[in-house]
């Protein structure tokens, strides 16, 4: 399984904002983390949309966290974020099969997902985030 790119840049931009009280603009983590400017303020407004994150704009504007670091769920965010739906084509009731009601891939492979979900809502955004300081400091080495 591989989480899809969005959500990978929003589980950074949030692990970069959790390291900081401060807010951070979107060309600031773009440029640390060597991504698309454009993306990434495609991300934000995703993670804006959710309620992770709040807005700034102007001079000065970028993002801070919405709430406090050990608020924030990382299952959560990866539920919001990830579309499952097309995990396999069957799951998302879209696509016929020629042997629908007989296999039972669609359970196992639910029940696998919601394992791995269950498993990631164990954390919160200041448990991955790790030392906040050491995060700065290797974010701030990626300056071009």
């Amino acid at each position: 399984m591989q989480l899809n790119l969005r959500t990978d840049y929003a589980l950074r931009t949030l692990m970069a904002l959790a390291a900081t009280d401060e807010t951070i603009s979107i060309d600031w983590i773009a440029e640390r983390y060597a991504i698309s400017r454009n993306h990434l303020a495609k991300v934000a407004q995703d993670l804006a949309a959710a309620g992770f994150v709040e807005t700034q704009r102007g001079r000065g504007g970028g993002l801070r966290l919405a709430r406090p670091a050990e608020q924030i769920n990382v299952g959560d965010v990866v539920r919001r974020l990830e579309h499952f739906e097309g995990f396999v084509a069957c799951m998302g009731g879209k696509a016929e099969c020629a042997i629908d009601g007989s296999c039972g891939l669609k359970p196992a492979l639910s029940g696998a997902l919601e394992a791995f979900l269950g498993h990631l809502e164990g954390y919160t955004l200041a448990d991955i985030t790790g030392s906040p300081a050491k995060l700065l400091r290797q974010l701030a080495s990626h300056a071009n």
